[in-house]
């Protein structure tokens, strides 16, 4: 069912009103009344939405109400965010005024007032708004709808111990994987926990019941406790089920907690005992320890065990130190046999050689999950029809009928134990096609770009926010990591994941396509793709509200589709906020796409055709995310500098220089990739004013010779790497005087394919020795030594050393890299040889290194 994410919606408009500061708010008094009474109402009505939540699916009435909300809630947001474009522009008319002070000082006291047509304007519009809340108010107020606590996502689910093993098809090996590890001895007196992590549906629990009724298991516990802890981790409540599950005939309702513990410890009296605790979501580390040391053996190391089963490595992790036992899904050929037991009669399958035929189909839509198998089965069970096969091979899962105990709905289960922020998050990834791979860096982006991201805590950037939220989807089991590239990486959603994000998003996002017919005219968030697309498809033109756009696969034939595209954006889509473009045949942006005030992600990745930026440019003040990359770009306007609000810039250009930057200009860069800029022969000037800058990337700028000694300035740069620079050497020495107190803070420092290089970067590295924590120098061919001074780096973890071939003499005094955890040498043959376990002379130097992995 579309969800109306209207309790994280209403979050974040709240506080962009609340953080209105006075100098923004430069408008009468009477709309600075407006603007209170809209956040009063907001906020009031925000307390009631998790009730209003609760009961959404019991009352049509209510939910079409909470719909109405959210549009108005919306257009609340796009009037807000009319005030940061108004800040913006003041500010940039203040940084580029003319240097007479003065003059200065008038456009300042000027700029503080809107112009009279555009205060009247932005006054109806937030009297507009309050005047559809006020009229909404009567029927949101007859829901009688009450103020609770954020306890929305406490449920209860009921399993049991038994399971006939001759209907579980596939998981014999992982049976017998978790019983050996029951049978390791235990070393310490908290009794060891063996976590079974994995999505909802893999089929945890289906295991630990055959671990649990296995007889080897029986035997080595004398003692078996079962209990299905679901969400309500509460010690008394636990501590009752542990103790009736013992003893039947105990009656321990009435006990206090330090009864229970009590009696719990007098039936357990340091027996052997084997507890499985199933399907487990709490995080609270305190509450877990509570019932650990109430099990905990009071005599030596405890021969006991538990099993837990759970969806989050987060919850694996805080109750045991056991690695966790990661749950994969069914082979292809044992879901064909678990399809078949739930669509057929035994035996009957034999009679229908077409409909299995298309059951392969069918089952290759579940990839690899038994419980979506069984569920499309079960759909199917004693139906002969050929056409009731095709529906179910053609639908998509998340259109079919589904009961509580199916896929979807228990998958819905993750996603009701969200926040609010990590559900609309999830929601937006359902917006890229099934199988594609997520790029962490650029779905980060475009989650800032819509607000979905919370505040910034201190010390903390937004991209760091948004690496939170990635790593919760991942402790979650709702994404999984692909490749990890140090700075980003890349990750897949499963099918059945996207289908729920499908389903919960249907009002939200849309993938519109040649075929489209028809579609939501609130949509926000648009992918285009399809190859066959040859005009821009009708349906868009009903469209307003739309904050996303994604192109991609549309016909490179066809520039007029591409250019169509972005005019409909400029004319339709006034509050677009990302706009994303990549392999386009097109060869200009129009100068109309500068009214986009609103932007704040615009890629055009491989858009060769692309020589020059329209000169209004400046005009995009809200433009967070710029992306260039692989366009044909002759030189990076001055006109740029002005996007005080960009902190993500990634250009490919094809000048010798690029124009020097300006003090004052890209005071929020964080992030700076110069990509396959082969005629580049230095950075630019005015490089120390980039005080914000965390990450700078030089990847393919074959004639760039030297690093400006300005970098010494960058003291947040915490990531620099330098990639297929063919030309450049990185000799720099400290001066004494002037650099005897340098303060860097680099962390990781990449090396790649430097055919020069003959030098490492002691200024940088040196001033970064308290903080650089990963070094990797890949393919240097003139590197001979390895610099003394790289002792100082005092924090190092890492140090990755790969095809250099001409480097001979170890690192003397390596030892005294305390902190180094990882050292991996490869085809480095006179490295190699010294540092060998077997028979090199300094490998003794080494051996107290975690992980040493050295290949010829």
């Amino acid at each position: 069912m579309a969800e109306t994410f209207l309790f994280g919606i209403a979050e974040r408009v709240v506080e962009k009103i609340a953080a209105l500061t006075v100098d923004e708010v430069f408008l009468a008094f009477t709309v600075q009344t407006d603007l209170k009474k809209l956040k009063d109402t907001m906020i009031s009505i925000k307390a009631v939405l998790l009730d209003a939540e609760r009961q959404q699916h019991r009352n049509e009435k209510l939910r079409l109400c909470m719909w109405k909300l959210r549009d108005i809630f919306y257009d609340a947001e796009d009037v807000i965010d009319d005030f940061k474009c108004e800040t913006l522009r003041k500010q940039d008319s203040i940084n580029h005024c003319n240097t007479n002070s003065s003059k200065v000082r008038f456009l300042a006291s000027c700029c503080n007032c809107l112009p009279l047509s555009l205060s009247l304007k932005m006054a109806h519009k937030i009297k507009a708004i309050n005047r559809r809340l006020g009229e909404l108010a009567t029927e949101w107020n007859s829901f009688d709808l009450r103020q609770c606590s954020d306890n929305r996502h406490v449920f209860r689910r009921e399993t049991i111990s038994f399971v006939d093993s001759s209907d579980v098809i596939g998981r014999d090996e992982d049976k017998e994987n978790i019983i050996n590890m029951l049978m390791k001895p235990s070393e310490q007196r908290s009794v060891p926990v063996v976590p079974i992590v994995g999505l909802g549906g893999l089929g945890k629990t289906t295991l630990a019941q055959l671990v649990y009724n296995d007889d080897r298991v029986t035997s080595l516990f004398p003692l078996k406790i079962w209990i299905c802890v679901s969400e309500e981790f509460d010690l008394s409540r636990l501590l009752k089920l542990i103790i009736h599950s013992i003893n039947k005939e105990e009656n321990c309702d009435d006990l206090t907690l330090e009864a229970l513990q009590s009696c719990l410890r007098s039936h357990l009296n340091d027996k052997k005992f084997l507890l499985v605790l199933d399907d487990v979501w709490n995080e609270n580390q305190a509450k877990w320890v509570e019932l650990r040391n109430l099990l905990r053996s009071t005599d030596g190391f405890s021969p006991s065990k538990i099993i837990v089963t759970t969806r989050s490595l987060k919850v694996a992790s805080l109750m045991s130190s056991i690695p966790s036992y990661i749950l994969k899904g069914l082979p292809l050929e044992d879901c064909l046999i678990l399809f078949t037991k739930w669509a057929f009669n035994d035996g009957d399958e034999t009679y229908y050689p077409n409909l299995i035929r298309i059951g392969e189909e069918i089952v290759k839509k579940c990839k690899g999950v038994p419980l979506a198998v069984r569920t499309l089965g079960s759909l199917l069970f004693q139906k002969t029809d050929e056409s009731d096969w095709i529906y179910i091979r053609e639908s998509e899962i998340w259109r079919l009928e589904q009961h509580e105990n199916d896929i979807l709905p228990v998958l819905k289960l993750s996603y009701n134990h969200l926040p609010s922020h990590l559900q609309r998050c999830l929601a937006f990834l359902s917006l890229y096609k099934k199988d594609q791979i997520y790029y962490s860096d650029q779905v980060i982006r475009l989650w800032m770009a819509n607000g979905f991201l919370e505040h910034p805590r201190q010390n903390q950037e937004w991209e760091d926010v948004g690496k939170r939220y990635l790593n919760e989807l991942l402790s979650r089991c709702l994404i999984q990591k692909e490749e990890d590239f140090c700075l980003n990486f890349t990750f897949k959603m499963h099918d059945l994941v996207h289908d729920l994000a499908l389903d919960v998003s249907q009002k939200e996002c849309k993938t519109v396509n040649s075929e489209t017919e028809m579609a939501d005219e609130n949509v926000r968030h648009l992918l285009l793709c399809d190859e066959k697309l040859v005009e821009v498809p009708r349906v868009l033109e009903e469209m307003k509200s739309v904050r996303t756009v994604i192109i991609q696969d549309v016909s490179r034939r066809s520039k007029i589709v591409d250019k169509s595209l972005i005019n409909l954006c400029v004319s339709n889509f006034k509050y677009l906020r990302a706009l994303e473009l990549r392999n386009s045949p097109l060869t200009a942006l129009p100068n109309s796409i500068c009214t986009l005030k609103h932007l704040r992600d615009l890629e055009l990745v491989q858009c060769k055709g692309i020589q020059e930026l329209p000169n209004s440019f400046d005009k995009l003040r809200s433009l967070q995310s710029l992306n260039l990359r692989g366009t044909r770009l002759k030189q990076l306007p001055e006109s740029v500098q002005r996007l005080i609000e960009l902190r993500h810039l990634e250009i490919t250009i094809k000048a010798e220089h690029l124009k020097e930057i300006r003090a004052g200009c890209w005071t929020s860069l964080q992030y700076l990739k110069l990509h396959r800029c082969f005629e580049l022969e230095c950075l630019p000037e005015g490089m120390q004013y980039l005080k914000s800058l965390r990450t700078l990337v030089l990847k393919g700028c074959s004639r760039l010779v030297s690093l400006p000694r300005s970098l010494k300035f960058l003291t947040k740069l915490e990531h620099l790497e330098i990639i297929f620079c063919d030309k450049i050497n990185l000799e720099m020495e400290p001066k004494e005087e002037e650099d005897r107190d340098l303060q860097l803070s680099l962390k990781t420092f990449e090396l790649y394919e430097l055919y020069a290089l003959r030098d490492l970067p002691q200024l940088l590295l040196q001033g970064s020795s308290s903080t650089l924590q990963q070094l990797r120098i890949s393919w240097c061919p003139e590197l001979s030594v390895l610099p003394a001074w790289l002792l100082n780096l005092t924090s190092l973890h890492k140090l990755e050393i790969e095809y250099c071939f001409n480097l001979s003499a170890p690192v003397e005094g390596i030892d005294r890299l305390t902190n180094l955890r990882e050292l991996a040498i490869h085809e480095c043959p006179q490295l190699s040889k010294r540092y060998r376990q077997n028979g090199g002379e300094d490998w003794h130097k080494i051996a107290h290194i975690q992980n040493v992995v050295i290949k010829d």
